[in-house]
């Protein structure tokens, strides 16, 4: 016959649970002694403070190998990329011409880009470099002496600097403008003393009747040797890359346009399949018109 295990009251519940967290008995707290505790806590101090300093240790003699002026390992932009601005995550610009809320971002996008072009900035910065020729520094004996960099005034985009000009970029009235970077890569001397310049198609030769006329600022999508080399962001302080925009005066609406553009330069390949940014970026763009 089965015996009835008898029930506890509450009471008798919460004593025990009391009694678990604080004996006053044998004077333990949660099953440990004052003492028990005391060696648990300073047994994990020790721990965590050897880990604590290991890590530490091991971060400091890491950075000691670390230059903070040019990258130790570079082998993966011996070509410089390049991007658009306004930029987008699949890089497709696409507004409708009469929905203001579909091209503003592009807009600010831009403004907040070409700031510190502003010729006054540039003027107050940097050098009036003589065109045509590298812009070489040497340190003469001064580890990573601080360098100058030369100007590039927005106003070389012309109708795309965007100053004083009621159609925002030509996005309000369907002739967009497209900012072109070249990525910095230092110590690269772009070019090979060759002049260089940017250009830009339609991907497919059928498509370029869709495309219509473009427009190139600088004139010819001119890229000068006086903005290379570019000595690294902590010693080359105002450095401003040069850029390129294009201007689409007559693209077909409602219609995708697939366009590529590139750079050509004596020593920059673009026809690498394994990276499709390398020297070009592709990118596409749509106007729709209701």
């Amino acid at each position: 016959m089965a015996i009835e295990k008898e029930k506890k009251t509450c009471g008798q519940v919460m004593a025990e649970w009391r009694e678990a967290i604080w004996n006053p008995r044998t004077r333990q707290f949660m099953g440990r002694t004052g003492s028990s505790w005391a060696m648990i806590l300073f047994f994990y101090l020790v721990f965590y403070g050897f880990l604590t300093a290991l890590f530490t240790l091991t971060m400091w003699v890491m950075l000691q190998t670390v230059d903070p002026y040019i990258p130790k390992y570079q082998d993966r932009l011996s070509v410089p990329g390049m991007m658009i601005r306004p930029k987008t995550d699949a890089l497709d610009v696409t507004f409708n011409v009469s929905n203001t809320e579909t091209w503003d971002h592009h807009v600010k996008m831009l403004n907040d880009f070409l700031e510190p072009y502003n010729d006054s900035i540039q003027v107050a910065t940097n050098d009036a470099c003589r065109p045509g020729r590298y812009n070489e520094q040497p340190d003469n004996g001064v580890l990573n002496y601080p360098k100058r960099a030369c100007q590039f005034n927005r106003t070389a985009l012309g109708a795309c600097s965007g100053l004083n000009d009621p159609t925002h970029y030509g996005y309000a009235d369907g002739r967009p403008c497209i900012l072109i970077k070249m990525n910095r890569v230092i110590n690269f001397f772009a070019g090979a003393n060759q002049t260089m310049n940017v250009t830009c198609a339609a991907k497919k030769e059928e498509d370029a009747q869709k495309l219509g006329e473009m427009v190139m600022f600088p004139p010819n999508g001119h890229i000068d040797l006086m903005y290379f080399p570019y000595y690294g962001k902590k010693v080359h302080v105002n450095y401003t890359q040069p850029i390129v925009a294009v201007k689409f005066l007559s693209l077909e609406a409602n219609t995708d346009h697939n366009v590529e553009c590139k750079i050509n330069a004596a020593n920059i390949a673009t026809t690498d399949e394994r990276d499709k940014f390398a020297g070009r970026v592709a990118f596409k763009i749509r106007v729709n018109r209701d």
